[in-house]
C-alpha cells in the first residue's frame, strides 16, 4: 500500500491510498501521524486502519503534482518534533564498485582510510543473527522537520555552500508511541542531498556537509521494504533534459547492514523514543553524480525514481542568500 499527504483544492490537508494516478482519500484522518497515532493506540495494522477509512473522495495524482498540492508523506505539526538522520558506508554497489570495494579493504586493516575501515566493519558485522546487535554504522544528523522537501519542492543550499549534490536514497519514517516505543510507519525514496565537496575538503567537515535539505516522497510504502530496490537517478538541465543518469540498488541485498541493524543503532539513544515525535531515517547510497564529476547547478532538476515506491521524486536546485551570524549578549 503507498499512502499520499497532500492539500486539496481549498488547501486543507488530506491523506490518501495512491492507486496508479487515482488518490483515494482518507475520511477521518488528514495526516499520515495522525493515521498512525491511532493505528498505534487501536492495536491494529496501518495498512488495515487506512484500507477501512477510505472514503468516495478521489484526487488525481498527476494534478496534485501539478498544482503543487503534495506534502511530505509524513511529517509533525511542529517541525522541532521530526528528527531527520542518517547512516552512510552501508550499500554494496553495483558488482564492479563491490570487487572494487573487497580489494580495498581486503588488506592491513591499519592501512584503510576511516572510511574504509567503517566499511569492513559493515561487511563483517552488519548483519547479526536476529535479536543480536550488530557493529554500529556512521550516523549523522541532517536537522528538523523544516528541511524536509516535498516532490515538486524546491532543494534550496546555502550560498556559501561549495556543492550541493543528490544522494538517492530510502528512508524509513518512523512515529514513537506514547509509552516510547518507536513504530516504523513505513519507507520513502529520499535524496539525502548533501555538500560533497566540503565533506572532501576533511572528513571531519561531514556534519557540516550534512545540514542540509532533503526531498522525501511523494509516496510512503506501508510494510516492508523489498530485499531488491532498484531505481534510476537523474538531472536534469534547466531545459528539462538529462545531463546524466545512472541505476541506484538498495534493499538489504545490496546492503552491508540489516535495516532492523541500522534501526537499532539509532533508537538505542532514548533522546529517539521520546513519546510523540517523528523520525526520518536514511539508509544511505552507493550511487552519486560528484562521483561522476558532476557539478549539480542551481535551477536544474533532481530525479529519484524507483517504481516500487510510487511516482519519482522531482526537486529543483536553488539557492538562499546568508549572512555573517551576529549574537546579542543580553
Amino acid at each position: 500500500m503507498l499512502l499520499v499527504q497532500f492539500k486539496n483544492e481549498q488547501g486543507a490537508r488530506q491523506i490518501g491510498v495512491l492507486e496508479q494516478n487515482t488518490i483515494r482519500v482518507i475520511e477521518g484522518y488528514d495526516t499520515t501521524y495522525a493515521l498512525a497515532q491511532a493505528a498505534i493506540r487501536q492495536s491494529v495494522g496501518l495498512a488495515d486502519l487506512a484500507a477501512k477509512s477510505v472514503g468516495d473522495g478521489v484526487q488525481a495524482f498527476d494534478a496534485v503534482a501539478a498544482a503543487g498540492r503534495l506534502l511530505p508523506p509524513l511529517d509533525h505539526s511542529d517541525d522541532a518534533h521530526c528528527f531527520v538522520t542518517g547512516t552512510g558506508l552501508t550499500h554494496l554497489g553495483s558488482a564492479d564498485t563491490r570487487d572494487s570495494m573487497h580489494k580495498k579493504i581486503g588488506g592491513d586493516v591499519e592501512s584503510l582510510s576511516d572510511s574504509m575501515k567503517m566499511f569492513r566493519l559493515g561487511v563483517e558485522g552488519g548483519k547479526p543473527a536476529a535479536g543480536q546487535a550488530g557493529v554500529q554504522p556512521e550516523w549523522f544528523y541532517k536537522g528538523d522537520g523544516s528541511i524536509v522537501a516535498a516532490s515538486g519542492q524546491p532543494l534550496s543550499m546555502p550560498d556559501f555552500a561549495l556543492d550541493g549534490g543528490e544522494e538517492p536514497e530510502v528512508a524509513g519514517l518512523y512515529v514513537i508511541g506514547d509509552d516510547g516505543q518507536p513504530y516504523r510507519v513505513g519507507y520513502a525514496i529520499g535524496n539525502e542531498f548533501s555538500d560533497h565537496v566540503t565533506e572532501r575538503q576533511n572528513y571531519l567537515y561531514l556534519a557540516h556537509s550534512k545540514l542540509r535539505a532533503c526531498g522525501v516522497g511523494p509516496a510512503l510504502l506501508v510494510g516492508e521494504a523489498p530485499a531488491h530496490i532498484e531505481g534510476t537517478s537523474r538531472i536534469y538541465d534547466v531545459e528539462g533534459k538529462v545531463r546524466w543518469e545512472k541505476a541506484f540498488f538498495s534493499g538489504e541485498q545490496n546492503m552491508s547492514h540489516t535495516i532492523g541493524n541500522l534501526e537499532h543503532h539509532h533508537f538505542k539513544y532514548p533522546l529517539f523514543k521520546r513519546p510523540g515525535d517523528v523520525h526520518i531515517h536514511f539508509f544511505g547510497t552507493a550511487t552519486l553524480s560528484v562521483a561522476d564529476n558532476i557539478v549539480v547547478k542551481p535551477g536544474e532538476t533532481f530525479e529519484i525514481d524507483a517504481p516500487q515506491f510510487g511516482p519519482a521524486l522531482r526537486n529543483k536546485l536553488t539557492v538562499y542568500k546568508t549572512e555573517i551570524a551576529k549574537v546579542k549578549a543580553l
